[in-house]
């Protein structure tokens, strides 16, 4: 494909966000409108600060549209846990219809330090940490003893409260 310049290559990159069903890589997106990946990574930062709904998540950029009708429902959840009991709270959150958004640590010199996650089933989950594995990265909540938060989302209360409940069970929920 020819390269696109500026705003042209944006208004590309909106609609193949658009599009996709999936998340799209900066390294695919890259390839798709000829420039590097740190372009589209500028060039999504200017798509964020144009209030367009772009998430960047451990498997790529996603455009994050409520297609749902009704209003969604949030709750802040405190958890702990070892890093090998990750997979399984995470497998909890979405088994119970939860997106996870996000997750928070109150680092003692940064403050709150919140990353995305946006996992809604297990698939999703299995990609984000198959990510985590290959980067060898650390989970944030390694910094504070396993206590972290994550930020939960759901279509009802009550579907929040079964995920709490879920966590609860198998000892998650801090101060328990």
């Amino acid at each position: 494909m020819k390269k696109l310049l500026g705003e042209a290559r944006r208004n590309e990159l909106l609609l193949l966000l658009k599009q996709s069903d999936a998340p799209l890589t900066g390294t695919d997106l890259s390839k798709i409108v000829g420039v590097s990946r740190q372009v589209i990574v500028g060039d999504m930062t200017l798509l964020k600060a144009r209030n367009e709904p772009i998430i960047a998540t451990s498997q790529g950029y996603v455009y994050f549209e409520n297609s749902n009708s009704g209003p969604l429902y949030e709750r802040q959840i405190a958890c702990i846990h070892s890093p090998e009991d990750a997979k399984d709270e995470l497998y909890t959150l979405v088994d119970a219809g939860v997106l996870v958004k996000n997750v928070t640590i109150e680092h003692p010199v940064y403050g709150d330090l919140t990353a995305s996650i946006q996992v809604s089933n297990r698939h999703e989950v299995d990609l984000f940490l198959q990510k985590v594995n290959e980067t060898g990265a650390s989970f944030l909540s390694e910094l504070t003893g396993g206590i972290h938060l994550h930020l939960i989302v759901a279509t009802e209360p009550s579907i929040l409260d079964r995920a709490i409940v879920a966590m609860s069970e198998k000892g998650y929920i801090a101060n328990d």
